[in-house]
């Protein structure tokens, strides 16, 4: 099937569109640092993300009934605030932190890019983040999608097969006129399998200057690009 008959691109946004490392880094730096206190912002945030897969793997194996990203984010930030040494604060203030995550910034080619894709193609999130955390980041940042849609929609958390397929039969597409746009390669090889043609951005920064894994696309995606205005150059936008 030819590329052209691509009508929708989904989009992994964690680390695809946004820069989660550097926003909750700047949010953790600023609030703390308003107060005195100063850490290792960086490792504090990649602290955070480390313990994103385990709280989803309790949802996906059924050990923990269904749970919004917002809900396992809180929890797992109390656990990082122990870690340094930062317990002791109150439920507002612990729900600020926590919708740190509402507040990441876009890569700085995102929204340029994201727009010129528009211009061809409907723009669905096919993300873990729940709807409110998505629609308050893409208010922010002005990110342009056409629909907010993903795991807790599908209640299911990716590569889970139900988070791509309702995804695509939300929007009334076969998996195939779907093209799954991310920067991991292993959430591009789930979509593939399902049927999805694929389109791999490269983040080399998106865990800072020590990552060592999705340098590069390790496999044959029908799209490999630089990032969003190389992608939109590479589908004609």
């Amino acid at each position: 099937m030819s590329l052209d008959e691509v009508a929708a691109l989904t989009f992994d946004v964690f680390g695809t569109v946004v820069d989660w490392r550097g926003s909750i880094a700047r949010e953790l730096r600023g609030w703390f640092g308003r107060r005195g206190l100063e850490r290792d912002w960086e490792a504090f945030a990649d602290r955070w993300r480390a313990l994103y897969q385990p709280a989803m793997e309790e949802v996906r194996r059924g050990r923990r009934a269904w749970t919004r990203l917002d809900d396992l984010h809180r929890t797992n930030l109390r656990v990082v605030l122990d870690e340094f040494g930062l317990a002791g604060l109150n439920e507002p203030e612990i729900e600020h932190l926590n919708r740190a995550w509402h507040r990441l910034d876009p890569w700085p080619d995102a929204v340029d890019g994201l727009s010129r894709l528009k211009r061809r193609f409907i723009l669905a999130t096919l993300s873990n983040g729940n709807v409110a955390l998505l629609v308050n980041m893409a208010r922010r940042a002005g990110l342009p999608w056409d629909a907010v849609l993903g795991a807790e929609v599908a209640r299911a958390y990716k590569p889970m097969p139900e988070a791509y397929l309702c995804t695509a039969d939300l929007l009334g597409l076969r998996p195939d006129r779907c093209m799954m746009v991310a920067a991991h390669n292993g959430d591009l090889q789930a979509a593939r399998a399902l049927g999805f043609r694929t389109a791999f951005v490269a983040r080399p920064s998106e865990h800072g200057p020590k990552q060592t894994g999705d340098l590069r696309a390790e496999h044959a995606f029908d799209v490999i690009a630089a990032d969003f205005l190389d992608l939109a150059d590479r589908l004609g936008c």
